[in-house]
């Protein structure tokens, strides 16, 4: 397993969210992830409930790849970040155990005020490259 610093890996995570130049977006994916690697979000509990209603068991989303990966990232940047309402930041709190790494982000107003905090768990690759991605939108 590669020597990792856990909250560098995770500024670094937390930053592609909020790139407003595509090709580094691009670039930054594919360093950070794994070819191949799968991000799974857990969507807000809204969510879950109107995908329920609608005959869905899970409510569970999965992107596959640099491609789907890239569509997540820059859809997300295109609702929330691009427009100036909001930005991603990390809440320095990364911790990781073997090929483990876990932490907080907060999505903020321009005020700074926190609208919306998420729990990431990644788990790393031999080379230290995110190879699954399990996002939870806590709020």
């Amino acid at each position: 397993m590669a020597d990792i610093d856990p909250q560098e890996l995770t500024d670094r995570y937390v930053a592609v969210w909020n790139e407003p130049d595509a090709d580094m977006r691009r670039h930054t994916i594919r360093e950070l992830w794994a070819k191949g690697a799968t991000h799974v979000l857990r969507p807000p509990q809204d969510v879950r409930t109107a995908a329920e209603g609608l005959g869905f068991v899970s409510a569970t989303l999965e992107a596959r790849g640099y491609a789907a990966l890239e569509f997540r990232v820059t859809r997300t940047y295109q609702e929330f970040v691009a427009p100036g309402t909001f930005t991603f930041r990390s809440r320095r709190n990364a911790d990781r155990l073997h090929d483990i790494v876990k932490f907080n982000w907060e999505m903020v107003s321009r005020s700074g005020e926190v609208a919306g905090v998420g729990l990431e768990v990644l788990v790393l690759d031999e080379d230290g490259r995110i190879r699954t991605d399990y996002q939870f939108i806590e709020g």
